[in-house]
């Protein structure tokens, strides 16, 4: 969690605490084993040479264009991590509640701005979220006893059928209902129609000027949101990068090497 080192990737042992049991990542990151398929294919063509936090980085840049987005070059040379940090994915990522302030400000500890920020929010493009995680907005969004205003009624109400005020605490939903496995610019125009799934999504339309001019923007060109969505991910996947003699081009990504 101090940057692009595989560090989500390791399983816990008796010394070291899994960043997969962080309240964030937990019942949401998965896939790990697609990751041990790319890494074990790469470590009988040419072992101990290509680190894991390469092949999440160029894993996430094939799975966009797979999905219809945009390609990018992916810088490479990084090394992986030799532990990992449970405090710091629980403090690090942004809940789904968080207000725009929040996101901003833990952006920006990473070197990230707003551009970032709203570009890489457009990501929400494919996957689900857990009733668990949005229920506050259906029914008690400030305290009082009633839904988010923000947030499309109608679109409300088809919300409220598979998440209720208790149970269904695992239902899934799409975070872009328009185009759920294609990677597009409908999640910016969803928010812009108040049907942002997560809070977290739809401040960036009703918190801050500059975010929702960004919005508006995406959501008038898919072109203009691929090419910046490249950028940002370049810029996201140089965060911290481990190199040199720092870290270590593990063997099997869930562990360190012994």
């Amino acid at each position: 969690m101090k940057g692009c080192d595989a560090s989500i990737l390791l399983d816990g042992t008796g010394s070291l605490i899994s960043e997969k049991r962080s309240n964030p990542n937990r019942n949401s990151a998965r896939g790990f084993e697609v990751i041990d398929e790319i890494k074990s294919a790469l470590e009988k063509a040419c072992p101990h040479t290509v680190s894991c936090a390469d092949v999440m980085a160029l894993a996430a840049r094939d799975s966009i264009v797979l999905a219809g987005g945009p390609s990018w070059e992916v810088p490479l040379g990084r090394k992986d991590s030799r532990g990992a940090s449970l405090s710091g994915s629980n403090n690090n990522i942004p809940a789904p509640n968080s207000t725009f302030q929040t996101l901003l400000t833990k952006f920006k500890l990473q070197g990230l701005d707003i551009v970032d920020l709203v570009t890489l929010s457009g990501c929400h493009t494919i996957g689900n979220a857990r009733c668990v995680l949005f229920r506050q907005r259906l029914y008690n969004q400030s305290g009082n006893s009633k839904p988010d205003f923000t947030l499309d009624q109608s679109y409300a109400a088809q919300l409220r059928a598979r998440c209720p005020r208790s149970g269904g605490d695992q239902n899934l939903f799409f975070l872009d209902f328009v185009s759920p496995t294609k990677f597009d610019n409908s999640y910016f125009k969803n928010l812009l129609s108040f049907k942002g799934l997560l809070n977290s999504d739809q401040v960036l339309v009703t918190k801050n000027q500059v975010s929702l001019e960004l919005v508006k923007k995406y959501a008038g060109s898919n072109e203009l949101f691929f090419e910046q969505f490249a950028k940002s991910m370049v810029k996201m996947g140089n965060i911290s990068p481990l190199t040199g003699s720092r870290g270590e081009i593990r063997k099997n990504c869930r562990k360190i090497n012994s």
